[in-house]
């Protein structure tokens, strides 16, 4: 009898060969060294895919691999910048406060694609977008992301969490009817439950971070801008819920002691800071909680405060007040050693001016070149990001900006960007936007 062996035949796949990786390589006259603050001179950055394959001293005419070269003479090449503190899905304008009756969440989205491509063409990679309304910043995040629409990379916080009648309350100054009860859902929380509620709705939403309002503010339609609104037992469970999920949190605070309260409870950052105390300078820098300014919204909100009807009366007398501390306060946390990462407030001005930013904290006494490691080292460190963002470096994602001359000697050259590109793409090549 014989017998049949059913085998298995096993194909083994042919070993194709792989292509070689195609390689862009970049010429500056110099390049800023964001670790150390110094400029180098001419230098050779070769960029594989969306990463930098590494970064060379002098002009290498040919690189093994590369199809793209970009010259890029009398510029000087520093990492993709770093907005801390945005808001991309709205913009000032003398009609907002009556625009939210009136638009869509679809009108506020759209325009977020044109407040995002501006951010990206002034040379900002990456921005902390630090409050919205309907989680329109997640929405966008993840359309760029799939390459729908051009921006910046986005870490968003989603809506802002705070108290009944707070800074993160958007019904204040709603007629009764209108005001509703907003809670945790959207924010807004009374009590430790419903902070962890807010928080795990926040992680639910796909946010990447925590924003808290534990002082009054500006823009809102309540009457103070620095009383504290946010209990310590508050701000405790939420910290604890956010760092329970692996969230940072950025803290809205203004006053001295929502400042103290917020750091004490172990927030990552406070952001504007405007009457900060000598105390709170010394607990941030014990504690290594970063500060990020803002000076350009304060500035922008005095000036706007004197053009008759722009703001809300209760809102314009606010914006008095804070617009010229904020830009001394933070020469005096940078002179008392509070570790700085470079925001603005974006859509508080508009969108794509937020270099001047710069432009301020040199006038407020920071040296250029902190102010320059502000906006890429320490704004990554803040986001967690080192390995990722912040400087030029092997392994790191290709963000590259340039601009004419040496911003160390003139550091009003970043509002005129040059060159843009982000993981490895050009967006902006000879000052012009590239499509």
């Amino acid at each position: 009898m014989k017998m049949h062996c059913l085998c298995a035949v096993v194909l083994l796949p042919l070993a194709l060969p792989v292509a070689a990786a195609e390689l862009t390589v970049l010429h500056c006259d110099h390049a800023f060294d964001a670790t150390r603050g110094k400029l180098n001179g001419e230098t050779t950055i070769v960029i594989e895919d969306k990463r930098i394959k590494s970064v060379q001293a002098g002009r290498i005419e040919k690189v093994d691999g590369a199809t793209r070269y970009h010259e890029l003479p009398g510029m000087t090449c520093l990492p993709g910048l770093i907005d801390s503190h945005v808001h991309l899905t709205s913009e000032t304008s003398k009609t907002g406060y009556t625009d939210q009756f009136r638009w869509n969440v679809a009108d506020y989205a759209i325009r977020s694609t044109v407040y995002a491509n501006r951010t990206l063409q002034a040379g900002f990679t990456t921005v902390r977008n630090l409050g919205d309304g309907d989680n329109a910043s997640i929405a966008l995040r993840n359309a760029i992301n799939q390459g729908v629409v051009p921006g910046p990379r986005i870490f968003s916080a989603g809506s802002a969490i705070g108290s009944t009648g707070g800074h993160a309350d958007g019904t204040d100054g709603y007629r009764a009817d209108l005001q509703g009860d907003p809670g945790p859902k959207l924010g807004i929380i009374n009590g430790p439950d419903d902070a962890w509620k807010a928080v795990r709705q926040h992680y639910k939403d796909g946010a990447d971070l925590i924003k808290i309002m534990p002082s009054g503010g500006v823009l809102d339609e309540s009457s103070s801008v620095d009383n504290a609104q946010m209990t310590v037992q508050e701000l405790d469970a939420v910290i604890a819920a956010a760092h329970d999920y692996g969230f940072t949190v950025a803290a809205h605070a203004h006053g001295a002691e929502a400042i103290r309260r917020a750091v004490t409870a172990g927030v990552d950052s406070i952001e504007h800071g405007t009457y900060m105390s000598d105390a709170d300078m010394k607990l941030m820098k014990q504690r290594g909680t970063w500060y990020v300014p803002t000076i350009i919204a304060g500035r922008y909100v005095a000036e706007k405060a004197e053009v008759p009807g722009y703001y809300p009366e209760q809102i314009a007398t606010k914006a008095r007040q804070v617009g010229p501390v904020i830009q001394k306060t933070a020469g005096r946390a940078f002179k008392a050693g509070v570790k700085l990462a470079f925001g603005t407030d974006a859509g508080v001005y508009p969108h794509g001016q937020n270099a001047k930013e710069l432009e301020y904290m040199v006038e407020a006494g920071i040296p250029n070149a902190y102010a320059l490691q502000a906006a890429t080292v320490n704004a990554a460190a803040l986001l967690k990001q080192s390995d990722n963002l912040g400087s030029l470096e092997a392994g790191k994602y290709a963000d590259v900006i340039a601009v004419k001359g040496n911003p160390l000697d003139d550091i009003t050259l970043m509002k005129q960007v040059e060159f843009v590109m982000k993981a490895g793409v050009v967006y902006r090549e000879g000052g012009r936007q590239v499509d």
